[in-house]
């Protein structure tokens, strides 16, 4: 339709341009009496003409493979190749166009890319979900069934409660933890970025594991000046930090050692935590900043792995960084760097 729809246009210009031709030439015809001159200019008129078909000729020519050059280079694209047609170092306008229709076609392959890993990343959480809370929900249906249907002694019935209730904790702090996991993966929680005291924040995740650490008999150090500030979010950083303290606590043997040293530097803020517990393998570094992450030599221990993947998504959002350094037996350093 559109095809013939040019053509139509193309007659009725050429059929205009002769239709004024003509009118020219009769006005020509009546007031010129010479008859060279008349000829002179009939020819004129004729050279003109075919000047103009041929450039209206050779503009259909370009339109026409201006738009076969964007209609393959179209066709590459949906079909997930690179068109062969494509020079980007030419300065036309159809390299232009080019360049743009492959900017788009990056910016929404970029867009479904990160919609397939976004679908890929809740089926994981959901699988993960699942794993996890399947334990702790059984043994609470389980001993509910045995306190319904048996007759127990009340020393039996409390002891099977204590562990309800252990199993109950559990479930809410795995809970918990998951929840700030999904904020933190979809990126629906907020950072309110402030200058404040490094100081204040560190007291206030060590008075968070305190108890902890008493009842174990492990001291806690910390060297800390009053009056050294970062800009950092108070409320997740004593979370992030939190976890470090909380699994220093939990591997470290009764009468440890925890230290915590903060260092300025010219750029970053360094805060050491260091524990003498039982220690990292340095092949199993970068495993414990993955989520439900468990070394079976801790197997037994509480927890259920999120803490320190918790940890260093926090510190990264504050374009921050965490390393960590150990050895066997002797105990680990977790280091922190926030922006000064």
């Amino acid at each position: 339709m559109k095809k013939n729809k040019l053509k139509t246009i193309s007659i009725h210009t050429i059929l205009s341009i002769i239709a004024i031709l003509i009118i020219l030439m009769g006005i020509i015809w009546d007031y010129i009496p010479s008859t060279g001159i008349r000829i002179t200019i009939f020819l004129l008129g004729i050279v003109i003409f075919l000047l103009v078909s041929l450039w209206h000729w050779q503009q259909k020519q370009q339109q026409f493979h201006f738009a076969n050059d964007i209609c393959e280079t179209v066709d590459a694209l949906m079909n997930g190749h690179n068109p062969e047609n494509y020079h980007p170092y030419e300065d036309s306008q159809i390299s232009k166009v080019q360049e743009r229709l492959l900017q788009y076609y990056e910016c929404i392959y970029e867009k479904q890319k990160q919609s397939e890993q976004d679908k890929q990343i809740i089926q994981e959480l959901v699988s993960d979900i699942s794993h996890q809370v399947k334990t702790p929900i059984a043994n609470i249906q389980m001993f509910t069934n045995i306190l319904q249907q048996h007759q127990l002694s009340n020393e039996k019935r409390m002891k099977f409660l204590n562990i309800m209730t252990t199993q109950i904790n559990k479930l809410d702090f795995l809970l918990q933890s998951l929840i700030k996991m999904s904020r933190l993966e979809t990126g629906t929680f907020i950072l309110h970025m402030e200058t404040s005291s490094l100081y204040n924040t560190i007291a206030q995740a060590v008075n968070e594991i305190w108890a902890k650490a008493k009842k174990k008999n492990i001291e806690i150090d910390v060297s800390c000046d009053s009056q050294v500030t970062v800009k950092h979010d108070v409320k997740w950083t004593i979370e992030a930090l939190g976890n470090i303290l909380d699994n220093a606590v939990k591997y470290t043997p009764e009468n440890g050692n925890i230290w915590v040293k903060v260092r300025p530097w010219q750029f970053y803020t360094r805060i050491d935590i260091s524990d003498t517990g039982i220690g990292i393998a340095s092949k199993h570094y970068n495993d414990v900043f993955k989520r439900f992450y468990r070394a079976q030599e801790v197997a037994a221990k509480e927890g259920v792995g999120l803490g320190l993947y918790l940890t260093r998504g926090i510190i990264t959002k504050q374009k921050g960084y965490i390393s960590v350094k150990s050895e066997l037996g002797k105990g680990t350093t977790f280091s922190v760097f926030l922006l000064n």
